[in-house]
């Protein structure tokens, strides 16, 4: 019988939290619309379970149009309330509202850099920070990087964006391995990054 491999405990026991424990989280993205999925996923997870975002992604990625960030930024009145009546979301005002305006600021940021992976991996000095977490409790639920990123993103007028949330997401894009270091996945994705504090 084959031995499972060791994994951080929050993705055991649920399938689809195993399978993207093994194949995306923490895998370095520098799609655009990828990001920009991260980033609706992360404003509707803000108080709730990951779990829950993670069943309901299919259902996400049809509302907001496979995730392309041009076309939702050009939602109006009449997408909002079509999200607002949408059972398969997360009917949440201020999260819809927030993705919608998200797009728009993401827009802006792909103006200034040409493109919003180039902006959001200088946060993280090009490449992933490498941390060393022997125990889940280990992990913070941010740290100055992701302090100062949300700040920016505050200033540009993201909403939803506050450091618990960029955190998440910088795990999430692979800007950090949040691996514990027994995990199997901790050592695949070490290669290329550089050692966080």
């Amino acid at each position: 019988m084959k031995r499972e491999p060791s994994r951080c405990p929050w993705s055991a026991g649920d399938p689809l939290m195993t399978a993207y424990h093994d194949r995306e989280w923490g895998v370095p993205v520098q799609d655009d619309r990828k990001i920009y999925e991260f980033l609706v996923l992360e404003t509707f997870q803000a108080g709730l379970s990951w779990r829950t975002v993670l069943y309901k992604r299919g259902n996400f990625r049809k509302a907001f149009t496979g995730f392309d960030f041009r076309k939702v930024a050009g939602f109006g009145a009449r997408d909002r309330a079509r999200l607002l009546r949408n059972p398969g979301i997360i009917r949440n005002r201020a999260k819809i509202g927030a993705a919608i305006l998200n797009a728009r600021r993401f827009l802006e940021v792909r103006r200034e850099f040409g493109t919003f992976s180039r902006y959001m991996w200088s946060w993280a000095g090009g490449k992933p920070l490498l941390h060393r977490f022997r125990r889940q409790g280990d992990c913070p639920a941010f740290t100055p990087e992701a302090q100062a990123w949300a700040k920016d993103l505050q200033k540009r007028g993201f909403q939803f964006m506050g450091p618990t949330v960029v955190y998440a997401h910088m795990q999430a894009v692979g800007m950090v391995n949040d691996h514990l270091v027994r995990c199997f996945r901790y050592r695949q994705l070490a290669s290329g990054s550089k050692a966080g504090k």
